[in-house]
């Protein structure tokens, strides 16, 4: 089977269980949640740097009381993150490699059975560089795709590789 032909099988695949409306930017979630001019300075400007810096991980995990205002902080940094970009050798690409918004409402996105397949989904989407060795994981282990298998596994093949790839 070619690259392109196993790209092909395995995008399909992903695409069944990619959860669509779970990004953070998605229509479903309109009015996108906002935080007022001024508030959450300090915690914009605190997770803006952890972003920047290239030391530090840039996976944050925003907790706290319904209400607070995690929603907007994250809605902020997702949107900088858009627009920003990352200078390769031959391609610019998104700085943002996906988002994950769960939410009680939806079935899909209420359990992280679909976490890594739909941040997968979106990290091939932003980093088309990565199609290749991203359709052989799901070929040499397509139950990874399933939402019952290990966290774990679904976090290191359809995530932590690739992000090493790149």
């Amino acid at each position: 089977m070619s690259d392109d032909q196993a790209f092909s099988s395995s995008w399909e695949k992903l695409s069944h269980v990619f959860v669509k409306g779970a990004e953070y930017d998605s229509r479903e979630r309109q009015p996108h949640p906002r935080h007022l001019e001024g508030s959450w300075v300090d915690l914009t400007n605190c997770v803006n740097a952890l972003l920047d810096d290239e030391s530090k991980s840039r996976l944050i995990w925003l907790h706290g009381e319904a209400g607070v205002g995690k929603s907007a902080v994250a809605f902020n940094a997702a949107e900088r993150m858009k627009g920003l970009k990352i200078a390769g050798d031959q391609n610019v690409e998104k700085r943002l490699a996906g988002s994950f918004v769960f939410s009680r409402k939806h079935t899909k996105r209420s359990t992280t059975g679909y976490f890594f397949a739909t941040l997968a989904y979106q990290l091939v989407s932003a980093h088309p560089v990565i199609r290749n060795d991203m359709a052989r994981c799901i070929r040499d282990n397509p139950a990874l795709l399933d939402p019952d298998k290990s966290l774990r596994d679904q976090m290191e093949a359809l995530f932590l590789l690739p992000l090493r790839w790149l």
